[in-house]
């Protein structure tokens, strides 16, 4: 299904970000300075890519699609997926709060933003293999008919738009930015 495709796209950049606080976390570990902005931007790229863009197709169209097909959404997947996109969303607040005590120069403040880093990046691989193996593959089977083609349409709607705006480009940028840096 082309939202499934979408979204598993959307994922390869994720984890081009991943592999950005990875890298930054184990730079810090081995007694490297890394910026404060380099976690701010991850936050940021967090909030507007992953969460704003990404969850925002899965939450909003994918999700009800499944549930309409008659995938429950307590006690099933797609009720672990939203608890861990809300787990995502605490540990980028920790993450963003530890860098901005980071640039107020708190000494503590770096070694909280690499640990939420790398359980960001921990939580976000593990909940990326769940979707691409599990839970899309059910979507590709259960999702049929004329609501594939208003996911299809609505998915197309999104993405439009996301590209219109530059929101895309940007967000791509910004990974790309980051694993640079993060590479030292």
């Amino acid at each position: 299904m082309e939202a499934t495709q979408i979204l598993m796209e959307e994922h390869r950049v994720i984890e081009r970000v991943l592999g950005a606080l990875e890298a930054a976390a184990a730079r810090m570990a081995s007694g490297a300075a890394v910026r404060a902005e380099f976690f701010l931007q991850a936050a940021d790229f967090i909030a507007a890519f992953a969460d704003g863009c990404h969850h925002r197709k899965e939450e909003g169209v994918l999700f009800p699609a499944l549930e309409a097909a008659g995938i429950p959404r307590a006690g099933g997947p797609i009720g672990v997926m939203l608890a861990e996109h809300e787990e995502g969303r605490r540990i980028t607040r920790g993450l963003r709060a530890a860098a901005e005590r980071m640039q107020a120069g708190e000494g503590s403040a770096a070694t909280d933003a690499r640990w939420k880093a790398s359980e960001y990046a921990a939580l976000l691989r593990q909940h990326i293999m769940k979707e691409d193996n599990i839970l899309f593959p059910m979507a590709d089977g259960a999702i049929l008919g004329r609501e594939l083609a208003a996911v299809t349409a609505e998915f197309g709607r999104l993405r439009r738009e996301e590209t219109a705006d530059g929101v895309q480009a940007k967000y791509r940028a910004l990974a790309e930015n980051l694993e640079r840096e993060a590479r030292g």
